[in-house]
């Protein structure tokens, strides 16, 4: 995504910790989303408190924002809010051994590298707001789907790839 947007530097920290609150500008939701469904509405934020005990960086808060995905029944645009909790430990990526060759154990799952002179939060927030989007969104509970939505609607063409299975089907109801 270019430039990191949300960064801290690592000298800044201690063990006290520091708010970092910011606000998460619609262009970059619109990148950070440029591959799923979703469309941002609005502004995001995020809010979460950075501390440092050594070298290891524990960030621990909360990412808002809202954007529409299309329902999965009737795809009409549908509002969903995205509010993911964020809760992750960084330590220095040189202590990480071979990032690619290493096989990280379940106890590493919320493990992340940084640079070490800068802690740049980009790349999690974008995470755990994607992850955060329904995998099935629903405009409602009782979303009848599309078929009722275009009742009046005529019956749409056969795909002609599909043609010669209607043919048989019509053949072995004859039958």
């Amino acid at each position: 995504m270019g430039k990191p947007s949300f960064s801290i530097s690592a000298a800044e920290l201690d063990a006290g910790g520091k708010e970092f609150k910011r606000s998460v500008p619609n262009a970059w939701l619109r990148a950070a989303f440029e591959e799923s469904d979703a469309v941002p509405i609005g502004d995001g934020e995020i809010d979460v408190r950075i501390s440092k005990s050594g070298t290891e960086v524990v960030v621990h808060g909360r990412a808002r924002a809202e954007a529409e995905v299309p329902c999965s029944r009737c795809l009409e645009p549908t509002r969903v809010v995205l509010a993911p909790e964020i809760s992750v430990l960084m330590v220095p990526a040189s202590k990480i051994k071979g990032e690619r060759e290493h096989e990280m154990a379940p106890s590493e799952a919320d493990v992340l590298p940084y640079d070490g002179g800068e802690v740049v939060l980009d790349d999690l927030l974008r995470d755990d707001l994607l992850l955060e989007i329904p995998m099935i969104p629903l405009c409602s509970d009782d979303c009848p789907g599309i078929a009722s939505a275009h009742r009046d609607a005529p019956a749409p063409a056969v795909d002609p790839r599909l043609a010669p299975l209607l043919a048989l089907k019509r053949q072995k109801e004859k039958e």
